[in-house]
This record gives structure tokens, sequence and C-alpha cells, in this order.
């Protein structure tokens, strides 16, 4: 006999990678967007760096803050279908056992193969077995909100790092220029780097993070412009 070869599915990556995605691409664009705002709106470099430090900081807690608020939310959801399921199994258990043979035809198994099946998936684990079948929850897409918040934080202030780094570099009369290219080739980057981690097509996210960053740099840009001539 054969040995079964192990499976590392993609899906697996969804989780962290969602998280991890979300704040490095909010902290380069939005600290970008702060950092060639404020550089054309003033030509002091202290304000510039000031400005986008504060970001940084304040960005990297508002993501962790939103994540936990946002995916404890979901976790409390998940926990109460849950709950409710487990409680269903208890108080009507030939009622939950004909409601996952129905979700078994409705996939193709025939009736009766479908009840046979789910007689022995309920013997061996009822509660499991209605939790990925009939609710769609499993170990790589449950809801966890500690991981969220620490990964959008961390990956928020490596992204948002990247842009103060090129303003303290860049020419003082040119900085916003060089942070706003320099921060697109970086997102670029990310996002080639984002879909080659989840095995999609690296063309079209990576086209899609650069066209938004370079929205929100431009949009930030001639703001502070407008307001550097007005104040």
């Amino acid at each position: 006999m054969r040995p079964l070869h192990r499976e590392s599915h993609l899906i697996q990556r969804i989780g962290w990678l969602r998280a991890a995605v979300l704040g490095a691409n909010d902290g380069i664009i939005s600290t970008a967007s702060l950092v060639v705002g404020i550089a054309a709106a003033s030509t002091n470099p202290a304000d510039v760096l000031i400005a986008g430090v504060a970001g940084l900081v304040a960005g990297a807690m508002s993501m962790a803050a939103g994540e936990y608020v946002s995916v404890s939310s979901q976790a409390d959801t998940e926990s109460a279908d849950l709950a409710r399921e487990r409680r269903e199994l208890a108080e009507l258990p030939e009622a939950e056992l004909l409601e996952l043979t129905q979700i078994y035809v409705a996939r193709g198994v025939k009736p009766a193969l479908a009840r046979e099946v789910a007689e022995q998936i309920t013997a061996n684990d009822a509660f499991a077995a209605h939790s990925r079948d009939e609710l769609g929850l499993s170990d790589h897409v449950v809801a966890r909100p500690i991981q969220a918040a620490l990964t959008s934080a961390l990956t928020f202030t490596v992204g948002a790092a990247v842009p103060l780094a090129i303003a303290l570099l860049a020419p003082t009369a040119s900085t916003a220029i060089v942070v706003a290219v320099g921060s697109l080739f970086c997102l670029a980057g990310l996002g080639a780097i984002g879909a080659r981690i989840g095995g999609a097509a690296i063309l079209k996210p990576t086209l899609r993070v650069t066209f938004w960053g370079a929205f929100a740099m431009a949009a930030t840009a001639a703001i502070g412009a407008v307001i550097g001539r007005s104040v």
C-alpha cells in the first residue's frame, strides 16, 4: 500500500495572511500618505518626521484594537452558533441527524447512503460533524482575535517604517516625490508577495494595491499643497 501524502493547503494560511497583508498595506499607504501630505504642506523635516512617527504609533494601536474588536465579534457569533448547535444535538438528535443527511444529499450523495454516512459520523463525533458541515467552521477559518490583532499591529509597524526610512534619507526638497515613488515600489512588492503566499496570480493583486496606494498619496499630497499655500 502506498503511504498517504500529507497536503498543506493554502486556505490554512488565510487567518494570519489576511491580517498580515492588511496591516502591512495599511502601514505603508497611511504613513506614506501622511508623510507626503505633510511634506507638500511644510518644508520642515521635523514636521514630517513627527507626523510620520505619530502616524506609525497611532496606526499600529488602531489596527490592533480594530482587528481585536472585529474578530472578537466574529468569534462571539461563532461561539453562539456552536452553543446553539450543541444544545440542539442534545434536545433534538433525530432532527439534527436528518438535517445532516439532507446536507449530504444536497451534495450529491444518494439518500440511503447519506443517511448511513450521517449515522456513522454522528456516532463518531456529532458536534464536530455539524460544526464543519452545517456551520462551515473548521480550524483554519475559526476566528482568532489575539492572533489577528498582534499580526496586524506588527505588520503595520513594519510597513509604516518603510516610508519613514525613505523620508529620513530623501533630500528635503523632494521628500514627497521620493517617498511616494519608493512606497509605491514597496506596495507593488507587498502585493506580489501576498499573492505568492496565497497562491494567487501576481499581476492583479500587485496592480490593485499599487493603484489604491497611488490614489491615496495623490489625494493627501493635493490637500497638503492646498493647505500649505493657504496657511
